[in-house]
């Protein structure tokens, strides 16, 4: 009888439904063929305000980035803070982003960013702000909870 027990532990059990894993004959088991993605994602709030000493408000602040496919974004201004801000949703998680804001479609720092990087391509180079040490644009890398 203890021999028919420990048969039945030892041996594969038996598959019930559902789909079937194939087998390496390292005895590693083979990645899925269409891995459901799921990918994090988070949610920033960019912030601009006037810089010290300057009084007149510009017509339009926007912020332009490989997370809006380098679509401009309006920021939205607060008038009892004197700032302009948006928070944009779903930023995928795991990478860096190249971005900038405009101020009256012109690139100006943004000191909350996390960096400066070499543009990239035509979009980049378009928006790209002049530095000490060549073009840039501004970087955000992403967060992972």
């Amino acid at each position: 009888m203890s021999q028919k027990f420990g048969n039945a532990f030892l041996g594969k059990p038996p598959r019930k439904g559902g789909a079937v894993i194939p087998e390496i004959p390292s005895g590693r088991v083979a990645p899925a063929q269409n891995p459901v993605e799921r990918r994090q994602t988070y949610s920033k709030v960019f912030r601009w305000r006037l810089p010290e000493g300057q009084t007149q408000s510009p017509a339009a602040v926007e912020v332009i980035g490989t997370f809006t496919n380098w679509q401009k974004v309006p920021l939205m201004r607060d008038g009892v803070l004197g700032a302009w801000y948006v928070t944009l949703h779903h930023l995928h998680c795991g990478r860096m982003h190249h971005y900038m804001l405009l101020v009256d479609g012109q690139p100006v720092r943004d000191k909350h960013c996390d960096g400066l990087a070499v543009p990239h391509g035509p979009q980049e180079e378009q928006y790209q702000l002049m530095t000490d040490r060549g073009p840039r644009v501004l970087m955000l890398f992403s967060q992972a909870k």
